[in-house]
Formats: C-alpha cells, sequence, structure tokens
C-alpha cells in the first residue's frame, strides 16, 4: 500500500481498510484450481491482489454508503471495477503500448510471466467483471444489474477509458492543447471515476440530482488526480511512486505539466479539487470522506 502520511487519520484508517476487505473480495471471486489453465488464473491474481490504492473500489464503496446499499453487493461492483482498472494497467504496460518495467513496485505482469499471458490475463479481467455484476449476487433487480453493466462498457470502452489510451497514444507523435489533455484525461481516468461515484447511487435507486452530483465530483476529481500524478512524473520519489521518474517526458507525451507548467497545473489542480468538493453539498455532512479525499488527491506522493 502506498504511503497515506499525508491523509487525516480517519482517512487513512478507511482506505487501509479498503485495501484489506478488497483483497478479500477478489481472493474469493478469483480463487486459484488445480485445472490446466490455473497459470491464467495466478496471472489474473498478480495484477490484482499485489498492491494497488484501491481508490475506484473506495469511491464505490463511499458513493454506496449514502444510500445505505448492502455493503456486499457495494463490494462485487467494487471489485468487478478493480478488474477492469487492473486490465487496463495489464495492458497499458505491454510493450506495444507503455513498454513499462515496473508496476506498484514489481515487474509488470508481461515482465514477469510473459506478453502471451499478460494480454489473456487482460482479457479475463476485463470479461470477469462483467460476470460478477451481472450475477444475481450483485442485485436482486435485473433492472439495476443491466444499467450497472452499461453503464460500465460505457466507462471502459472507445468512448470511455480505452479511447481515452487510444488519444493517450496519438498525444505522443501530436502536440495537444489543454482542451485535448483534459478530454483525453476525461475519457482515460474520469469515466471510471465517475462509474465508481455513481454505482453507488445506481445499487441505492438514487433520484438523478444525487446521481449527477456524485458525478460531476468525480470528473473533477478524476481531473485533478490526472494533473497530480503528472506532477509525480516529474517530481516524484520512485521508491514511492512505483514508477519510473520522467517517463512522460521521455516519450514526449503531452500532459498537463508539458502544456502548463508544474506551477500552473499544481494550481489547476487545487481549482479542481475544490470544485470536486463544492459538487457534494446535496449530501451535507455524509460526504465527509469523500471531500477528505479529494483534498487528499493535493497532497499524496503515490
Amino acid at each position: 500500500m502506498p504511503s497515506l502520511r499525508e491523509a487525516p487519520p480517519e482517512l487513512q484508517a478507511a482506505l487501509a481498510d479498503m485495501a484489506t476487505g478488497m483483497t478479500k473480495t477478489i481472493e474469493t471471486l478469483l480463487p486459484t484450481t488445480d485445472l490446466p489453465e490455473n497459470p491464467l488464473i495466478d496471472a489474473m491474481r498478480y495484477a490484482t491482489l499485489e498492491g494497488g490504492k484501491r481508490i475506484r473500489p473506495f469511491l464505490v464503496m463511499e458513493s454506496a454508503k449514502l444510500f445505505g446499499v448492502d455493503v456486499m453487493r457495494a463490494k462485487r461492483v467494487a471489485a468487478a471495477l478493480e478488474f477492469v482498472h487492473c486490465y487496463s494497467l495489464v495492458h497499458d504496460d505491454l510493450p506495444a503500448m507503455d513498454d513499462a518495467d515496473l508496476r506498484r513496485g514489481q515487474p509488470s505482469l508481461h515482465k514477469k510471466y510473459d506478453e502471451a499471458t499478460a494480454i489473456l490475463a487482460g482479457d479475463a479481467l476485463l470479461t470477469l467483471a462483467f460476470e460478477v455484476i451481472a450475477d444475481p449476487d450483485t442485485h436482486e433487480d435485473p433492472y439495476v444489474r443491466c444499467e450497472l453493466t452499461t453503464l460500465l462498457a460505457q466507462a471502459a470502452g472507445p468512448h470511455g477509458m480505452v479511447g481515452g489510451q487510444m488519444l493517450d497514444l496519438i498525444g505522443e507523435k501530436e502536440t495537444f492543447d489543454i482542451g485535448q489533455i483534459s478530454r483525453l484525461q476525461r475519457m482515460k481516468t474520469g469515466m471510471l471515476m465517475a462509474f465508481a461515484c455513481e454505482a453507488g447511487a445506481v445499487l441505492g435507486k438514487a433520484d438523478e440530482t444525487r446521481r449527477k452530483a456524485l458525478r460531476n465530483y468525480a470528473f473533477d476529481l478524476g481531473l485533478a488526480f490526472q494533473v497530480t500524478d503528472d506532477i509525480l512524473d516529474v517530481e516524484g520519489d520512485p521508491a514511492e511512486t512505483g514508477k519510473e521518474q520522467g517517463k512522460d517526458a521521455r516519450e514526449g507525451k503531452s500532459t498537463f505539466v508539458t502544456t502548463l507548467g508544474k506551477e500552473q497545473a499544481k494550481m489547476r489542480a487545487e481549482m479542481l479539487v475544490h470544485q470536486s468538493i463544492r459538487h457534494l453539498h446535496v449530501f451535507d455532512q455524509r460526504a465527509n470522506m469523500l471531500k477528505a479525499f479529494a483534498l487528499y488527491v493535493l497532497e499524496r506522493r503515490a
């Protein structure tokens, strides 16, 4: 688990509990077997159980609390989302994409195993995510399961995360302006965060006003998170971030830092965080943990 020393004690405890609880949930949903295909399962477990901040599951669980959603249902959705997120990291690290040797301070999956296994593990995690979402154990109402399935597919697909990754590749060859970078990151990072926050509202059958508030919070938070990621690429400690420093600049990527400069990027992150918090006013004090997490984004070191 990355350092949480910048977070207040209550948030540290909540994030630590989430990491522990999500590990147990994933172990239950992804047990080892004695079947011949078990090397694939081992690779999937390596991709999902070896660390990670569990930010998206945390957002699912905190948004679900706002509507009194059953904890086990929320955990299943949180795990499904983490499967999608981890699949994207496995594929992003491949030589054809970012060609990363490290992930979370450990060898990336294609380095630990091989490229073919990494591709299959990513494919399997994406597929498993929808299997979990569609299962009646996730919610007894089929309409809720269908809506979750649709929203996750939209967040992960060509107009969401995967489309954002395509723009990221294009950005290695073309210079993007700040509007293009914001759209790229809204798709690549923001869409999954928006699903994380809205999923709790869907499980709780919340009204559109509250769903919209959580979506808007997530989109601003997602952009702020990416801005701080870009800053950490420049000044972060690889021992804490688990990633190589300066990789974006070496690859010629258009980022918030390369476009705005480090100080302007920090100002933009701060503006986005405070803007995200304002969206939560409809929940009063019940959203304090979500507000605390947004502020933590500004101070994180990993």
